[in-house]
């Protein structure tokens, strides 16, 4: 049995655990088990995702970020606040840095209570596809920010089947293989919209996401519905700041703020 140090955060709701590996710790260990292990809420500490942090010829860090799942993914948007301000707490980097995804390289400024990161860009954005279903078909809107998301315009929030629909348009045709993230917004004025996401890799409703409430800023943005900044709201109540340049026909600048807190710090026995 190994003895494992890690932290749990939260940012903005979205948990995950983080371990230092950069004197490999966790050499041998399969990290897709751990997560599926570790992310368990009943039989473990329980989190949305694992973060592990190794060493990196181009940055200050490299991570290995996987769902609850044990699916790897190329980037978290709320997962990167994170690991930024576990970073500066651990001294493996100073307030600003730069860490190594799958998605490419992320910059991130740590301040007193918020995180702000620099997402490496987005594409693909295709608007107004028609996501049929049995019964009938819906519109709905795709980008990738770091990994793939559809989004759909919504009148009321409240009433959405976020699991039902999200599931549904998660696995359709018309992702395949990846398959996608699924947000469902309400704008709420010209520079504010509220946000419910059906997450991959977590398969349900998280209270956060990141690169969900990014690429809620950039599709209601490339429809002339919000303007930068975009506050959105996120199931959590809490509020993150996304700002960016551009329009749908190519956005630059894009940047990600809120909050990123320590919940605990331990040992795991696996």
């Amino acid at each position: 049995m190994k003895k494992i140090p890690f932290y749990k955060m939260q940012g903005s709701g979205n948990d995950f655990i983080l371990i230092d590996d950069r004197k490999g710790i966790l050499r041998g260990t399969s990290l897709k088990n751990l997560a599926r292990t570790v992310c368990d809420r009943h039989y473990s500490v329980g989190a949305d995702g694992l973060i592990v942090i190794v060493p990196s010829r181009k940055a200050d860090f490299k991570w290995r970020f996987f769902n609850a799942d044990g699916s790897e993914a190329e980037m978290c948007g709320n997962g990167s606040r994170c690991a930024a301000r576990f970073a500066f707490l651990k001294k493996i980097a100073k307030k600003t840095m730069t860490f190594e995804t799958l998605a490419g390289i992320i910059r991130a400024e740590v301040k007193t209570e918020t995180v702000k990161v620099q997402l490496t860009g987005a594409g693909l954005l295709r608007q107004n596809i028609s996501i049929p279903f049995e019964g009938g078909a819906r519109t709905g809107h795709f980008i990738n920010t770091g990994v793939p998301h559809v989004v759909y315009l919504s009148g009321d929030l409240a009433t959405e089947d976020v699991d039902g629909v999200g599931r549904r348009t998660r696995y359709h045709d018309l992702f395949k293989p990846a398959g996608t993230n699924v947000n469902f917004i309400q704008v709420l004025g010209k520079h504010k919209l509220s946000i419910r996401t059906y997450e991959r890799g977590v398969e349900g409703e998280t209270l956060a996401c990141g690169t969900g409430s990014v690429a809620a800023a950039l599709v209601a943005g490339s429809l002339r519905m919000v303007a930068s900044p975009v506050q959105v709201t996120t199931r959590s109540k809490e509020k993150l700041t996304i700002t960016f340049e551009g329009d749908a026909e190519e956005f630059g600048a894009i940047y990600l703020e809120g909050e990123a807190k320590v919940i605990c710090e331990g040992t795991l026995f696996v």
